[in-house]
């Protein structure tokens, strides 16, 4: 499994609801279901991977999440995690308090787009950044936006979620390996990853 997602399933207790947003073919899901007896549903809007992801005995949707999520009454999940999609998305402010909504706790990643390897691409090529973390050309991207570690701290306070929990890695895209980023995580660490609750919400 991606080390991102191990991270991920670490923080997960055994037994809990999981709904994973944008969950691809549902590798996390299935580890979890296997590993930690998650009772866990995912949204995928990429058909293949929907298929792909049922034929492991996995619960996914086919469809959009931030219309799926809306359908869900509050509270239905301990855990609602959005993985490497934040980029993606037309209004994380929106999408964050329908997570914090119908889950407990909210667990979000990205790639930082403050990495070392990022900024030295802007500085010496004068180009959009290309990397394994961000591996599309500036015109074919899915990406809409950029986000660094302490952008998305400033984004929480001013929103008012609360970060619980908040790890930086630095691992290859989608590999198995690496390591936690402790010093200077918003120039060293190519992911960060938060788990978000209300204000107020028990912790």
């Amino acid at each position: 499994m991606r080390y991102d997602l191990s991270i991920i399933a670490s923080w997960i207790e055994p037994g809990a609801r999981v709904l994973d947003l944008g969950c691809g073919s549902g590798d996390l899901l299935h580890i979890l279901s296997v590993d930690k007896n998650v009772r866990g549903t995912g949204i995928e809007r990429e058909e293949e991977k929907v298929t792909r992801g049922i034929e492991k005995g996995l619960s996914i949707l086919h469809g959009d999440i931030i219309e799926e999520v809306a359908d869900y009454p509050d509270g239905h999940f301990d855990y609602v995690i959005l993985s490497q999609t934040l980029q993606q998305v037309f209004e994380p402010a929106v999408l964050i308090r329908e997570m914090l909504r119908v889950g407990r706790r909210g667990i979000v990643s990205f790639p930082n787009f403050a990495y070392y390897r990022i900024r030295g691409q802007l500085l010496f090529r004068g180009r959009a950044p290309v990397s394994r973390e961000l591996p599309y050309e500036w015109y074919d991207t899915p990406n809409i936006r950029v986000i660094t570690i302490r952008d998305f701290r400033r984004f929480c306070r001013k929103e008012g979620f609360v970060i619980a929990k908040e790890t930086a890695v630095s691992t290859p895209h989608h590999h198995e390996q690496g390591m936690v980023v402790t010093f200077l995580p918003n120039l060293l660490a190519s992911y960060g990853m938060f788990m978000l609750t209300r204000k107020g919400a028990e912790q």
